[in-house]
Order: structure tokens, then sequence, then C-alpha cells
């Protein structure tokens, strides 16, 4: 059994989102589908300062964990964000931090 495994889904899934989230380039790539709004068909490469391979990589792990979604066109991927996932995670992750915010409150152990 791996280490990680000793721990809830939960807590698994959380990490693995801040994993994906903890690289630049990946939030990069998510504020540049953020800011244009639609689908990106073509090479994001063109609008960041990486290669093109280093940012499927990037595209990739983010894929992995849905957080975009790639639907091949052609020869083309379009890249979009995944709102409903990212909804989901935003909504996990505001529950986590409330649950191990307690210096909000009056409570004496903070």
């Amino acid at each position: 059994m791996a280490k990680k495994e000793l721990f809830d889904k939960e807590l698994q899934q959380l990490a693995a989102l801040f994993k994906a989230l903890g690289h630049p380039a990946r939030l990069a790539v998510m504020n540049h589908l953020a800011e244009t709004k639609v689908c990106i068909t073509g090479d994001i490469s063109d609008r960041l300062p990486l290669s093109r391979t280093t940012i499927n990589q990037h595209l990739r792990e983010l894929k992995d964990l849905n957080l975009i979604r790639g639907e091949i066109d052609g020869a083309r991927v379009n890249y979009c964000l995944n709102t409903d996932v990212i909804q989901d995670m935003v909504e996990q992750l505001n529950k986590y931090f409330q649950e191990i915010n307690c210096c909000g409150t009056n409570n004496k152990q903070c």
C-alpha cells in the first residue's frame, strides 16, 4: 500500500490539486484559458514563455485532474477550463480551509 493511500480520498484529491497548481506555469495556463473565455485551438506556447514540449507536459497535468478539457479537432486540440470540476474543487478548498481555520473564532488553541 502506498503511503498516500493511508489518507482519506478527500485529502488525496486536495493534495493532487495543490500539486497540480503548485507550478507557476500551470497557473499561467489556467489564467490564460480563463482570460480568453473561449476554447483555445492552437499552440498555447505562443502566448507563454515556455517551449511547446513544456507546455504540453503542464497541460497533461491539468488534464489528468480534469481542470481543463482537451478536445481533438482534426490535427489540433481545443483546450478549455472545466468549470464544473473547478467549481467542485473551489467548494472542497473552501470546506477544507473552514475546517482548519480556528484563528477566526474565539478558539484559545490558536
